[in-house]
């Protein structure tokens, strides 16, 4: 079955950065469409970014926007979300999650377009 192992998160300063990767297995990769989401507790879970199967398109949710960077590495079957100048705001569990997509160019924004998740990752940006 589809696995998303999320890795990298962890207590930071504001203006820092860290880089959060999902590693993926049980499925074929390239086949699959990418998004991170985050949640607070007690909220709903938020987009942040999604990624097309090639890695040609992407898209952000307007709070990270200019901050955040999503990238795959199609050889091996990981998802990566640079980001940086990390505020308080962007305290939260992050978690990835992979659509299989018939289209290549199709961008995901909605959590409820996503079948597979991974446990997610903290992080916490102290101010």
């Amino acid at each position: 079955q589809v696995q998303l192992a999320e890795s990298g998160g962890g207590l930071v300063q504001a203006g820092d950065s860290l880089r959060l990767s999902c590693a993926a297995s049980g499925l074929t990769f390239s086949f699959y469409s990418l998004g991170w989401f985050r949640q607070v507790p007690g909220k709903e879970r938020e987009f942040v970014a999604t990624i097309t199967r090639g890695g040609s398109r992407t898209y952000y949710g307007d709070a990270v926007k200019g901050r955040f960077t999503i990238s795959r590495d199609n050889a091996k079957n990981t998802v990566y979300l640079q980001m940086n100048s990390l505020k308080p705001e962007d305290t939260a569990a992050y978690y990835c999650a992979a659509k299989l997509s018939g289209s290549i160019g199709t961008l995901y924004r909605s959590r409820y377009e996503y079948d597979n998740w991974g446990q997610g990752t903290q992080v916490t940006v102290s101010s």
